[in-house]
């Protein structure tokens, strides 16, 4: 060992991207994890290792073999064997499947280090890899599992970036270039985050813990509506009714406002400090009072990656089980083709979540019961994601930056593999300035005239009063 390292905590530096797949969990615990076999130790190879940046330190584990593997109890090491991490209680990785973990809790990666994956009991050796440098950003193996290290993008939990590019050139925005404020004068004030367009009304999260129903305005924008408690927007609560959920992003299934509204949510207010990544559904289609108190919450943070109070959950849409299936979408939990019979009652589609200070989209089938397991990880290849919209017309998933990326919007189809791969990136429209915007919502097909068709964005920062504006997309 050349350095002395004491166990590090997270550090708050520029967001990185960052992926993690393959995890099934309660609401607050572990679930059982699906069948595995014995395989030889020699399937489970250390494949991405992160020593330094804006997330813990990280080892990757990858399954190269043709089975599920248990790996429950099996020990991690820095270069020193008296520092341990072991492998939660069920966990097993599909065939082809990468699992990251954050180590920096048991010790701390240096600059001159080694990552040493041992069996349960930490005697037997399966696998190490050694390096004199920091990560930049990460080492990596490729080809996944079996290649030599290098370094590369951060893709914990994703396939290793080879050398693929991660997505194609940014180009022109693919509509309009002139874009209009879309609300009135100092409506909303600041924190207007995450929106979902459902026919002639338009909902808004704002992270200040309010969500908002709004009305067409006669004049192409949108003001707040009027009716049952909704002028002010309504205040938001955790089930039980306490604290204040920051409200970053929602979305509807395709049961609409009937079947509640789904709220991405990285901390309670009350309690800024600490990250606490959750789905909360609302039942927004009755009642007239100004608070709203979450009938279920699906907490998720045990489950992913480390991040910062204020780095967590940005964005969240939903996808029908039927497209995925038709789709041949892969289920990175079983390493198959996805199959919904497989879980219990929900709601007919999987939840996907972008996250602000990695950039990685998690996919979740969120079971009535309260259960939720990832079903993919795709990194969208950008610094962070602060909104996800999924566009049934055009079967594209559209991953939006806000001003750290330039306003950059990247947009994903699913592949011959089954998983979601970079389709095209744009850049902003012409007209728009470089704004915070944390909010992105698409018109439906029947909007579409003479080959395009509205498309809205929503300002965090309040930029001249307005939070929303307008423009164009083709359709």
């Amino acid at each position: 060992m050349l350095e002395v390292r004491a166990p590090r905590r997270r550090r708050r530096l520029a967001p990185i991207r960052l992926a993690v797949a393959g995890a099934t969990l309660l609401a607050s615990a572990a679930l059982a994890a699906p069948a595995a076999h014995a395989a030889p130790a020699d399937d489970i190879r250390i494949n991405e290792v992160v020593t330094t940046g804006g997330v813990d330190d990280s080892i990757e584990l990858f399954n190269k073999g043709a089975a599920a593997v248990d790996i429950s109890g099996w020990i991690l090491k820095d270069d020193d064997a008296s520092h341990t991490y072991t492998v939660p209680g069920g966990t097993t990785l599909a065939p082809g499947a990468a699992r990251a973990f954050a180590v920096a809790a048991a010790f701390g990666l240096g600059s001159s280090d080694k990552a040493r994956l041992y069996l349960p009991g930490g005697s037997t050796l399966v696998d190490s890899f050694g390096w004199s440098a920091h990560s930049a950003p990460s080492w990596s193996r490729c080809p996944d599992g079996t290649g030599a290290f290098g370094t590369a993008a951060l893709t914990l939990g994703a396939p290793n970036d080879c050398g693929s590019g991660g997505g194609t050139a940014p180009v022109s925005w693919p509509g309009g270039g002139s874009v209009a404020t879309a609300d009135g004068a100092d409506v909303f004030g600041e924190d207007l985050s995450g929106l979902y367009q459902e026919g002639s009304v338009l909902w808004a999260a704002q992270n200040s813990g309010k969500l908002w129903r709004l009305v067409r305005d006669g004049s192409g924008g949108w003001r707040p509506d009027t009716a049952n408690g909704w002028t002010s927007g309504k205040s938001l609560r955790y089930p039980g009714g306490s604290g204040s959920p920051d409200g970053e992003a929602v979305t509807l299934t395709s049961a609409g406002a009937a079947g509640g509204a789904f709220v991405a949510t990285e901390r309670n207010g009350a309690a800024s400090g600490t990250s606490r990544l959750s789905v909360l559904r609302y039942e927004v289609a009755s009642g007239t009072g100004g608070t709203l108190t979450a009938t279920k919450e699906w907490n998720l943070t045990a489950g992913l990656p480390a991040v910062g109070a204020n780095l967590g959950f940005e964005a969240i849409t939903w996808i029908p089980d039927t497209t995925l299936v038709a789709a041949g979408f892969k289920d990175e939990s079983t390493g198959a083709a996805y199959d919904p019979n497989r879980y219990g009652a929900h709601t007919g589609g999987v939840f996907l979540l972008g996250v602000e200070g990695t950039g990685a989209v998690h996919a979740y089938v969120l079971q009535d019961s309260g259960t939720a397991t990832r079903v993919a990880t795709v990194a969208s290849g950008m610094a962070g994601v602060m909104e996800l919209q999924w566009e049934p017309q055009a079967a594209r998933l559209w991953t939006v930056c806000d001003d750290t990326c330039g306003g950059l919007h990247r947009t994903l189809k699913i592949g011959s593999a089954g998983t979601f791969a970079p389709a095209a990136s744009y850049q902003r429209p012409s007209g728009m300035p470089d704004l915070n915007n944390e909010g992105f919502a698409l018109a439906g097909a029947d909007e579409c005239v003479a080959g395009t068709k509205p498309v809205y964005w929503s300002d965090d920062s309040g930029t001249g009063g307005h939070a929303l504006r307008r423009g164009t997309v083709a359709c």
